[in-house]
């Protein structure tokens, strides 16, 4: 299992980057640019704050930056620092991210139950230290649907693009796909916006005009450095709380982490009644942490010996993974290396691409024999990727803690294709895939002789995960589907608006604790998620700030 998970990581390494995990080299050839940025083991062994906010990644950037602007704010990320690192930095050098493995490497790899090798963000920023860069907002009525506010939401995504968001230059390979796109039916024709509207469109890019990556640790810039603490290498150990007795409700009053070096610190609210402490720990952290500290199914805890807090069994419930489907399309031509550029937005799945030279190893990762001399697939080979990811699987699953050991990943399972509408969203999404490979605009990036039906036949034959496979039908659409299934890390849940926090992000039946990232959906907004992500950060910062509650 451990050589196949090698393989797949090197696979996806050089294939495919997402909007979560960030990746860092280590720290000592990191370049902080901010002077409250500093290692954990350099801070006091008790310390007290306005705020804590567990997670420096894409929500916890914007949140903490924004209510610095009046309170004391402590921010714990458990990664290094982005600064300094080409790798994360430049686009050319993108698809190397994920291949640096370590035990403090900025991606920290999983394997769900269901065999998707997959990975979780360990860096400052998040996963918009590594993905592919794709930057589009949620609709309208994915706004409306998470109960925001629209006028403020856009104030807040505006705020936001300020910084990190930019047009991109399309390549050759891109537009050529854009039309396809449109060939294949997927129109109107929606030119460049940052908008999630159906058809086909130019979306935004987190790479500016040089090749040069903007994360959300970037979005620090507007903190205000006496008021605010950023603290790497901070891995919280569990949140602390008090029992008031019957008649009020357990209430969060501090946090334990270690540094580095394994020592321990505690951080506590000056005054629990006005501040708070809020999970910005990801779709993993934040229900892992909510149990480790007490917070989760009573049996489960029980089972490994932690005290129960609040018996709550919908912590680690509606675990969904957005599916992804790969078909690879080797080119007699050379492809310039791209971000995601351009995407298909029909209602139940989105189309993307991605490119780049030298994309050999990632693509023969499961194929021991190697390419031979005359297979357009060789040590040099030059192609591209089409892939579909299904817009709102209804297939939902759930987390477990593994053990106590905050360090180590909870177990997830997501039930990809559980349930039947997937599949056929899959199948329909795979469809529209072929036609665009197909198409007129995509002729001169294709091979003459290759049929669709063989790219499909090639990719799965090269792709691999760790999933049982059908030993007579990965060719089929049904069965492609459920044996390559693969992830764009755009996985969801467990803490979900509603069942296990109110339209506030409060928990309920707890006081002083937020949740605020994506552990909350229900769904994952826009074709990339980043761009809502760091937009709530911001927002529920404003809304913080303010005192005010939703309308």
């Amino acid at each position: 299992m451990e050589l196949a998970m090698q393989r797949f990581l090197t696979s996806v390494a050089l294939l495919l980057c997402f909007q979560g995990f960030g990746f860092c080299f280590p720290d000592h050839d990191a370049v902080p640019r901010y002077s409250f940025l500093r290692h954990a083991a350099e801070a006091p062994r008790v310390s007290y704050h306005d705020y804590i906010i567990v997670g420096g990644g894409t929500a916890g950037c914007p949140l903490g930056a924004t209510l610095s602007e009046r309170f004391d704010v402590l921010v714990l990320e458990r990664g290094g620092s982005p600064y300094g690192n080409p790798n994360v930095s430049e686009l050319a050098l993108f698809v190397q991210n994920l291949a640096y493995q370590t035990p403090t490497s900025p991606a920290q790899r999983f394997v769900s139950v269901d065999g998707v090798i997959n990975a979780r963000a360990r860096c400052l920023g998040g996963g918009t230290c590594i993905n592919a860069g794709f930057y589009s907002r949620a609709s309208r009525q994915e706004v409306e649907e998470m109960g925001l506010n629209l006028e403020l939401a856009e104030e807040s995504f505006r705020w936001v693009e300020k910084e990190v968001a930019f047009r991109p230059r399309l390549t050759g390979w891109t537009s050529a796909f854009m039309s396809g796109l449109l060939e294949a039916g997927v129109t109107p024709d929606n030119g460049f916006t940052y908008d999630h509207l159906p058809g086909t469109k130019v979306g935004g890019t987190t790479f500016d005009e040089n090749g040069h990556r903007h994360t959300a640790a970037d979005l620090l810039k507007y903190a205000d450095p006496a008021r605010i603490t950023v603290l790497l290498r901070a891995t919280a150990q569990r949140i602390l709380f008090r029992n008031r007795g019957r008649k009020h409700k357990p209430e969060a009053y501090g946090v334990v982490y270690k540094d580095e070096a394994g020592n321990v610190h505690e951080a506590y609210l000056k005054n629990s009644t006005t501040g708070e402490i809020i999970l910005s720990a990801g779709a993993l952290g934040s229900p892992q942490l909510l149990m480790l500290s007490g917070v989760g199914p009573a049996p489960h805890l029980e089972s490994l010996g932690i005290e129960v807090v609040l018996d709550q069994p919908l912590v680690g419930r509606g675990m969904s993974d957005n599916p992804l489907n790969v078909i690879i399309v080797p080119s007699p031509q050379p492809i310039e290396i791209t971000s995601v550029q351009v995407v298909g937005i029909r209602p139940d799945y989105y189309v993307e691409s991605l490119t780049g030279v030298n994309l050999v190893a990632a693509l023969l990762a499961g194929n021991s024999t190697g390419p031979s001399a005359t297979s357009p697939i060789s040590n040099s080979f030059q192609g591209g990727t089409i892939f579909e990811k299904l817009a709102r699987p209804l297939s939902q699953g759930f987390l477990r803690l593994r053990n106590r050991d905050p360090e180590e990943n909870p177990l997830v399972t997501f039930n990809y294709f559980m349930e039947a509408e997937d599949v056929q969203a899959c199948v329909e999404a795979l469809r529209t895939v072929e036609r665009v490979i197909d198409s007129r605009a995509l002729s001169r990036f294709r091979y003459p002789n290759q049929s669709v039906q063989s790219l499909v036949a090639l990719s799965a034959s090269v792709l691999v995960n760790l999933r049982a496979r059908n030993a007579n039908d990965s060719t089929s659409l049904e069965q492609y589907c459920r044996d390559l299934v693969m992830t764009i890390w755009h996985y969801h849940g467990g803490c979900q608006m509603r069942k296990v926090v109110d339209h506030n992000y409060k928990v309920l039946g707890v006081d002083a604790l937020r949740i605020i990232d994506g552990s909350t959906f229900t769904f994952s907004p826009g074709t990339n998620p980043q761009a809502t992500v760091m937009m709530l950060g911001r927002y529920m910062g404003v809304r913080m700030l303010k005192g005010h509650k939703f309308h």
